[in-house]
């Protein structure tokens, strides 16, 4: 199925960012503006200029972060400076967290990631409905790649904000598993969930839109299982992601630096104490940058490691 912009409610728009920075959804209402998750801060004034360009001399109203990683709301800081009356709203699970600013359990410090700090005035109740532009959406829960995201349905639309909970081909990061939790019955449940509401459309948090189907559901679970059958699979899987998200971050960096900036990540060192003890770290990590040069996804150019 060949998705045209008439699929989608009208002033409904999408940025389709890349993997550094999540999608945006900007909603143009006759008497309001909405943006759903800002991006990545190095990509900021990117943000700006494409929600500018958009609203044609709007203000933007209301921001929503379907959840708090950096990626989705990283962004958040240069809006709110740009638009000093914004009103964000973000999910419930960690309002205190960034109430007090503690960047370490938005795991920002950990995963050795930049978000500037940026403040919130409500909270994204699931089980109740908010406003995009002229329709009401659903606010569901959706735990799994992080515990405490939202999506939101339209069901007259049947189009589905699914985050990182549901992509084209799988799903983000389950980042509960790697610190212990036992969370693959979670992205099963949240699963269970969107195949429930049956949406039409995704708009996911990375990649292009696409048209749900049995196809769709097919590759997530089978990714899943995947994952349940070896958890350490689904480790090397999620460092070589948190290794590939910095260098679409620096693009370019001695060998060196690179490597020593993720042995003094803690979260890196966390998932090798978990799942790879047998292995040291220096040797783990540059195995791991040797795997994503073989994929294709970095390359070495000397004494660098590059972005490819």
């Amino acid at each position: 199925m060949t998705l045209a912009p008439h699929d989608l409610p009208a002033g409904l728009h999408v940025f389709e960012r890349g993997w550094l920075s999540a999608n945006n959804i900007l909603f143009i209402g006759d008497d309001s503006t909405l943006l759903v998750d800002s991006g990545y801060c190095t990509h900021a004034p990117q943000t700006l200029a494409l929600v500018e360009g958009m609203l044609g001399g709007r203000t933007l109203d209301t921001l929503v972060n379907t959840h708090l990683h950096s990626d989705h709301c990283g962004g958040n800081a240069a809006l709110q400076a740009r638009y000093p009356a914004l009103q964000t709203l973000i999910p419930p699970g960690q309002a205190q967290q960034v109430a007090r600013w503690d960047a370490a359990a938005l795991t920002y410090l950990p995963t050795g990631q930049s978000c500037p700090r940026y403040t919130f005035d409500g909270t994204l109740q699931p089980g109740t409905a908010i406003r995009f532009g002229a329709a009401e959406w659903q606010i569901h829960a959706a735990a799994g790649h992080d515990p405490h995201s939202v999506i939101f349905f339209n069901p007259e639309s049947r189009v589905l904000i699914s985050a990182d909970a549901l992509w084209e081909n799988g799903f983000g990061v389950v980042f509960p598993e790697l610190e212990g939790a036992d969370a693959f019955e979670e992205v099963s449940a949240t699963l269970d969930l969107i195949e429930s509401l049956d949406p039409k459309i995704v708009i996911p948090g990375h990649g292009r839109l696409f048209a749900f189907g049995p196809d769709i559901m097919a590759r997530a679970r089978q990714r899943l299982d995947s994952f349940v059958a070896s958890p350490p699979r689904h480790a090397r899987h999620a460092v070589k992601v948190l290794l590939k998200f910095k260098l679409l971050e620096v693009q370019r960096q001695p060998m060196d630096s690179f490597t020593r900036w993720a042995a003094a990540t803690p979260y890196f060192e966390q998932i090798r104490a978990r799942f790879f003890e047998e292995t040291a770290l220096a040797p783990w990590l540059e195995a791991l940058c040797e795997e994503l040069c073989a994929a294709g996804v970095a390359r070495k150019e000397g004494t660098h490691i590059l972005n490819a």
